[in-house]
């Protein structure tokens, strides 16, 4: 029987191998790994590897699609970079103004939608740009008021322009104007185009006197009283013995050389400078305003917030959206096809709403009526987050209370310890408090910032229309596509 068992098993048939397993075997690989036949993986490994290539081939056909678009739009420009210029001559510049987004910590991030999705295409195209950044609200209204105010004085000869020692090509004022011109404007989003257009009516409706906030901001705290001394209070005169002489004041300075009251920070503010007398005939403000630059009105869209996410997602997913908006609007600025601005007739413009909810994200009258260029990317303010439009004041009408709350202790120790009325303790010697001066500088610069703040919240708060004033109609012009003509062309020519 043994021999019989032991027959069956020599007799099993062996396994013929390949040559390559036969050489496989032979390097250290396990029989087990040759012999085992590929399977289909489980159905977990199936919906994840499904689920991460789908995920993978969108993102790569995403990207793949933005290099394709991009380097259309720059096949259809590069032709201009290649022209010739004369040695005198400077390429073309355009002024790119991107405000802050309300609600965002970071103030960049409409300069950064440019820098992304437009400015390749002008860099394709060899245009120069200035980008003017708005680090606060209200930033960007405030330098288009003060330029607008500046050249209005140097056209009235109020103020004499900066000139170069050197003759530099492009240095005089009227040359820079004519290049201002020529050059254009590029607007990142409606929350811009509101402090670029509040800006340009005030620099274009207020006098030509110059204005120094600060200062401005520093007079009218004056008057307030918080820095005001208590009045001491009476203390009856001890009695005077007979033949006692009656005690004088003294007529010896006092021997404190560092006394608060001898701090020339502290004395009495100087008269107020007599403002400069500017004729009555150049401080009011024109009938008609010059041309302006050509506008491009590029949209922009900030998430920020919880609720937010999904739309960043898609966002992120969808970029080819943006760099075709982006490289359009560049294309726009650089074949430089333009039409008038568009705004409502007079009697709708001078229609306002004065029960508006500062709340709701949208006040669409305007839009529902006639929709023209003050109501472009009116649907960006949606975005804006609920508790921004609802919080911002209220914030800084905190904080300033705050403030103001434990200004009269710090005031106190502060004019104690220099007026040598009180000891320092251990924690002063170690961290000494402020000085009284440095109370009036420190209340100086967070009155300037919450003031600052809130007249450039006023301008942008999305129940806030886009300020306009009549005397641009028909000084203003926007960037449009280009006709078939000029695309045909630069299509021929590339």
């Amino acid at each position: 029987m043994s021999s019989n068992g032991s027959e069956s098993k020599l007799a099993a048939p062996q396994t013929s191998t390949s040559g390559v397993k036969t050489v496989l075997r032979y390097t250290g690989i396990p029989p087990s790994w040759l012999d085992k036949r590929p399977r289909l993986p489980s159905r977990n490994w199936l919906i994840f590897l499904s689920v991460s290539s789908a995920i993978a081939g969108y993102y790569v056909y995403d990207r793949q699609q933005c290099k394709k678009i991009r380097q259309e739009y720059v096949d259809k420009v590069k032709d201009m970079a290649v022209q010739p210029m004369g040695s005198m001559e400077l390429p073309r510049l355009v002024t790119v103004y991107g405000a802050k987004w309300p609600g965002d910590q970071n103030y960049d991030e409409s300069m950064k939608y440019f820098r992304k999705y437009v400015k390749p295409i002008l860099v394709a195209a060899a245009i120069d740009y200035d980008m003017v950044k708005g680090r606060r609200h209200g930033d960007i209204a405030r330098h288009v008021e003060d330029k607008v105010r500046k050249e209005r004085r140097i056209a009235a000869g109020l103020e004499q322009p900066f000139t170069s020692p050197l003759a530099l090509p492009g240095s005089s004022f009227e040359e820079k104007h004519k290049r201002e011109l020529d050059g254009g404007i590029i607007i990142v989003g409606r929350h811009t185009l509101k402090e670029f257009m509040a800006g340009l009516k005030s620099g274009w409706s207020d006098g030509l006197a110059p204005i120094d906030r600060e200062e401005r901001l520093a007079r009218a705290l004056e008057s307030d009283g918080e820095f005001d001394e208590p009045e001491p209070e009476p203390t009856a005169e001890s009695p005077v013995g007979d033949g006692e002489p009656i005690p004088t004041p003294s007529r010896i300075p006092s021997s404190n050389a560092f006394s608060i009251l001898n701090n020339p920070a502290l004395r009495a503010p100087p008269p107020p400078k007599a403002a400069e007398s500017v004729p009555a005939h150049l401080d009011t403000p024109p009938a008609e305003v010059p041309p302006q630059p050509p506008i491009l009105l590029a949209t922009f869209t900030n998430y920020i917030g919880l609720t937010q996410i999904p739309l960043m997602i898609w966002d992120f997913f969808n970029e080819r959206s943006k760099v075709a908006e982006g490289a359009q609007a560049a294309y726009q600025i650089v074949k430089g096809s333009t039409r008038p601005f568009t705004a409502p007739p007079p009697e709708v413009s001078a229609f306002t709403d004065v029960d508006s909810d500062p709340a709701q994200p949208q006040k669409p009258h305007l839009a529902e009526i006639t929709p023209t260029d003050l109501d472009f990317d009116r649907t960006a303010e949606s975005y804006y987050k609920k508790s921004v439009v609802r919080d911002f004041l209220s914030e800084i009408e905190s904080a300033r209370k705050g403030f103001y709350a434990t200004l009269a202790q710090k005031l106190e120790v502060a004019r104690g310890l220099a007026r040598g009325t009180r000891e320092p303790t251990k924690e002063e010697r170690e961290n000494p408090p402020p000085t009284e001066v440095e109370l009036r500088a420190e209340r100086l610069k967070k009155e300037l910032r919450w003031t600052s703040d809130e007249e450039g919240w006023n301008t942008v708060r999305p129940d806030k229309d886009v300020e306009w004033d009549e005397r641009f109609r028909g000084q203003l012009r926007v960037y449009t596509d280009p006709s078939p003509e000029q695309d045909a062309s630069s299509d021929s020519f590339a």
